[in-house]
């Protein structure tokens, strides 16, 4: 029942009043009704007296029986909207905010809009805070709601609807909670739900409440509690999405950024962090991963034990194996916040959750959590998004996946707990040997003789073309390494030679990731274990063109280059002999010995072309005319790669042909050079644009064509192409940025700068 549209009872009785010309006192000593009740009831105060207070007021008034009738009516009418009306003391309170609440600025600000926000007709303003275990969405929700309560002067509301429990509130328990505390006795709460929630609509339309949902379970349970409209709002938490709510504003609560989370960590310690370093509370913060919960714990136990050395603490959580049980003070524990959306999952998405602990790397998609799981992917596909409803899992672009850094360790911490060791021992194979064999099968899209592989392994991700071969390598670079790293037989030391193996030609279209040295390290060791010399030498060899990418290490390129020639000639692997001659060779370039590397390249040379390898063969002339350039020996080296460039486009030259692809922009980036310090510009500024076109036809940007197109800036440049020159000056400063060259990259932006 809502407000009645007529006048009130104190209205009515003050016009039977004035109409009998008698004062208030008069009536009230005519009535026996004090003076001050009287004006309490007239003032509206007081909307429902007594039956027997209003037949004396009738019986003073001389009210006939038409106008007695509406009087009581009107008093019991009153007397029912004060039990509708009138909140209950105690019942549905807002909890007291934490005073060193820190940060959400602007997640406040989402909040206050959605108080001011406007409505469409009937539709209640209603806002939705999500994310996952311990990010502080119910400290958020109160602290929101008590900067924002004077603007509900009908009050505000705040009911935990145990969403995370065993038995969550029903809908209609929560009614009757929320109908008792705007006033509605026991007796007069509807049984009928839909009268129930009209009840509730009906109170709150008239009024302006602020009603907190605490901890939602589901759309269901929060739909009846939701304002039909008008002034009043309501606000929702929950760990799940509930993407079912239609019309409502959603704020995706995510961790708190590091300067915040050292704040509040700051703020939890109050005096006593000025007795600690501040490097060692960032620290801290940092291992805290931005959950306010986790900061919390790690604030309070600083407080509780005061001789505890912060730093110590540090250490401690730094312990992958032991960090998650740190996480504890006195009935907080963050072990338990997870645990109790563990508990919602089924069965068989629980044990998806346990086992993708066992993944590698930082993220993934659905093919490889399919394989954690041991599941079609289909079946993947749904238990993934029971993970994210959740906040049991992150969810990003393109289609992949992570944890939290502490959900992790809590999924880690179940697997041993609900698996036994020969069920994890089979997780890890499973895992570790399909992220190797798609490696190794993405690798071999870029080898000379591989491709797309003829009878693709049926248990493998498909992969349609060399581009998505490349996508995928890098973006599962963390999975596919942290595979190779894991311990095994001599059949994981195979396959991790394979991996390393099939990563050569790949790796020139990344030369600057940083995994290089790592992943052929692995591969020479698994060579070793596997008592092959010959292919001990190949990633050796590999080694040194790791340490050939610039800046360039001399020193380490020989002594690879060293090992793996002695490997390769007890081998008698002259492939391999040839390579380290030519990886010396190239390390005299860098030393400045230019004769000795002409020599050095010089006998590779002979030695490829000996055992008919063209390509090798063509490489290492390649190398020859590098010598030369580098020498100053413009002419030399220009007629050098000219030779060439005619091998590269002669059909019958015996190359392969995604040598061709690969080889042919980079002589064409050498040309252009050669011309340029010929003075024959306008030659060299149509070479270099051709080479650099099919570079990024390639995808493989690096430091050949960063120095290209800086040479091409340059060129333009003399020639008075002013806006073309500082074009390719700001494209060179972005590759240079790329791969880590920041000097130059700040060297070719002065260049755009000074010509602007």
């Amino acid at each position: 029942m809502g407000e009645t549209d007529g006048p009130g009872f104190g209205e009515v009785l003050r016009g039977h009043r004035r109409a009998a010309r008698l004062t208030l006192e008069q009536l009230a000593e005519v009535s026996g009704v004090s003076a001050r009740t009287l004006s309490d009831m007239e003032r509206g105060r007081s909307k429902g007296p007594q039956a027997r207070t209003v037949t004396a007021l009738a019986d003073a008034l001389k009210l006939d029986e038409g106008g007695r009738e509406r009087l009581i009516e009107l008093a019991r009418d009153g007397r029912l909207r004060d039990h509708w009306t009138r909140r209950s003391g105690g019942l549905c309170e807002l909890p007291r905010s934490v005073e060193d609440f820190t940060g959400r600025t602007e997640e406040l600000i989402w909040l206050s809009e959605l108080v001011y926000a406007e409505s469409a007709p009937g539709v209640g303003v209603v806002g939705l805070v999500t994310g996952s275990a311990g990010l502080g969405k119910t400290t958020f929700a109160v602290r929101a709601a008590h900067s924002v309560r004077p603007s509900f002067p009908d009050g505000v509301l705040f009911l935990d609807l145990f969403g995370m429990s065993q038995q969550p509130l029903t809908a209609d328990d929560a009614l009757r909670l929320l109908l008792r505390a705007l006033g509605v006795a026991d007796q007069h709460v509807p049984g009928d739900p839909h009268e129930r929630a009209s009840l509730y609509r009906s109170l709150l339309s008239g009024k302006r409440v602020l009603v907190i949902l605490d901890n939602a379970a589901s759309e269901e349970q929060v739909r009846a509690l939701l304002p039909g409209g008008g002034a009043s709002r309501a606000l929702i938490t929950t760990r799940r999405l509930l993407a079912g709510l239609e019309g409502v504003r959603r704020l995706a609560l995510g961790p708190l950024p590091l300067p915040e989370s050292t704040e509040m960590l700051t703020g939890i310690l109050g005096e006593r962090s000025a007795h600690d370093e501040e490097s060692t509370l960032t620290r801290l913060a940092e291992l805290c991963g931005g959950l306010p919960l986790a900061l919390r714990i790690i604030g309070n136990r600083l407080l509780s034990r005061p001789d505890w050395d912060a730093a110590q603490l540090a250490a401690r959580l730094a312990d992958e194996e032991r960090r998650l049980h740190q996480f504890k003070a006195g009935d907080l524990k963050i072990a338990n916040a997870f645990g109790m959306s563990y508990d919602q999952l089924a069965d068989s998405t629980r044990r998806v959750f346990r086992n993708l602990a066992m993944i590698p790397g930082r993220d993934f998609d659905a093919a490889l959590t399919a394989v954690a799981g041991g599941m079609p992917i289909a079946e993947a596909w749904d238990a993934l998004d029971e993970l994210v409803d959740l906040g049991l899992l992150q969810d990003g672009a393109a289609g992949r996946y992570r944890f939290h850094d502490l959900v992790r360790l809590f999924a880690r911490d179940r697997l041993p707990q609900e698996e036994s060791a020969a069920g994890r021992q089979a997780l890890m194979q499973r895992v570790v040997s399909w992220l190797l064999r798609m490696a190794t099968m993405s690798g071999r899209w870029f080898e000379p003789g591989y491709g797309r592989p003829d009878r693709p392994d049926p248990d493998l991700a498909v992969l349609s073309s060399a581009e998505e071969a490349d996508e995928w390598l890098r973006v599962n670079v963390d999975n596919w390494l942290g595979a190779m790293r894991a311990p095994g037989d001599s059949r994981r030391r195979s396959l991790v030679l394979d991996c390393a193996e099939s990563m050569h030609w790949f790796s020139d279209r990344w030369a600057h990731s940083p995994h290089w040295q790592e992943v052929f390290t692995l591969g020479a060791q698994a060579a070793g274990a596997l008592g092959d010399p010959a292919h001990q030498a190949t990633q050796l060899n590999y080694l040194a063109w790791v340490h050939s990418v610039p800046p360039g290490d001399p020193e380490a390129i020989l002594r690879y280059a060293a090992e793996a020639l002695e490997l390769a000639t007890r081998a008698d692997a002259t492939a391999q002999i040839a390579w380290a001659h030519e990886y010396t060779a190239e390390a005299l370039l860098l030393l400045g010995r230019h004769d000795e590397a002409i020599k050095s390249s010089s006998r590779a040379a002979e030695m490829f072309q000996t055992i008919g390898d063209i390509n090798s063969y063509i490489q290492s002339n390649a190398a020859i005319a590098k010598c030369l350039f580098d020498d100053g020996r413009y002419a030399e080296a220009l007629e050098r790669y000219l030779g060439l460039i005619a091998v590269l486009n002669d059909p019958e030259s015996g190359m392969t042909p995604s040598v061709v692809v690969h080889s042919r922009p980079l002589a064409l980036l050498r040309i252009g050079s050669c011309l340029g310090r010929l003075g024959r510009r306008a030659e060299a500024i149509t070479a270099l644009h051709e080479g650099i076109g099919l570079v990024d036809e390639l995808r493989a940007s690096d430091y050949r064509q960063a120095d290209a197109l800086e040479t091409l800036a340059s060129l333009l440049a003399e020639e008075g192409l002013t806006d073309e020159s500082r074009r390719a000056y700001v494209r060179a400063a972005e590759v240079f940025e790329s791969i880590g060259d920041t000097a130059s990259s700040n060297r070719c932006q002065a260049m755009v700068t000074a010509a602007a």
